[in-house]
């Protein structure tokens, strides 16, 4: 199954969704990951695309399978405005181009409420209208409270139990059982890795566990 992790920034992936991305490759699936801006918010914009590249070796992505968006208009900060049109539209090629029969993506709040994680979701909303993407699956990563976020391991059973309490199918608990692979990919985005996004990794849920709950479409 070719399956489509759908980011802002790059570290993204080793920051909130690192058990999803170990339960899919050890499972066989054909992972790509598009990154919709190099994170050149500090000007570090091609020393992190190349962090990427290299947290993706070790979480088992093929290079071949990750593409980098270095667009005028989808430039890394709190304070740029992302088209929901454009992200769909760029969304969709690279979906086509791959032949992609799931999406991955934030939910609305995207874990932090980072108005870039936000926009990439509205853009996969914005996709999903289109009869052309009818058949395609999509999961949005479950944005927790605070007491939730920083709990560690702990949230494991709280999301386990969230899972429980829906119709079975609508929401997946991805449990990482290999939690040191969260440090060493999170590790690869060396100008990142600054005291307190160790802590991050150290007391976050997301480096535990990922409940990923269907994408509904709207109309």
């Amino acid at each position: 199954m070719n399956i489509l992790l759908v980011i802002a920034h790059p570290d993204d992936e080793s920051m909130f969704f690192i058990p999803t991305i170990i339960k899919l490759t050890s499972a066989g699936h054909n992972l790509h990951i598009l990154c919709i801006s190099t994170g050149d918010a500090d000007g570090k914009g091609s020393v992190r695309s190349e962090e990427l590249y290299c947290a993706c070796t070790v979480l088992k992505v093929p290079i071949q399978n990750v593409k980098i968006i270095n667009h005028a208009s989808l430039q890394d900060g709190f304070n740029r405005t992302w088209r929901h049109t454009l992200l769909a539209t760029i969304i969709g090629e690279e979906a086509k181009s791959w032949d992609v029969d799931v999406l991955i993506t934030f939910d609305n709040y995207g874990v932090s409420g980072h108005p870039n994680h936000c926009a990439v979701h509205r853009g996969i909303r914005l996709l999903l209208r289109d009869s052309m993407w009818a058949n395609t699956l999509a999961w949005e990563l479950v944005s927790t409270n605070i007491v939730r976020k920083y709990c560690g391991p702990v949230d494991i059973w709280c999301s386990m139990l969230h899972s429980l309490l829906h119709q079975k199918g609508q929401v997946h608990c991805f449990v990482n059982a290999h939690p040191t692979v969260s440090f060493n990919a999170m590790a690869q985005h060396k100008s990142q890795w600054v005291w307190f996004r160790k802590l991050f990794v150290l007391l976050s849920s997301y480096s535990y566990v990922n409940s990923l709950r269907e994408l509904r479409r709207t109309p």
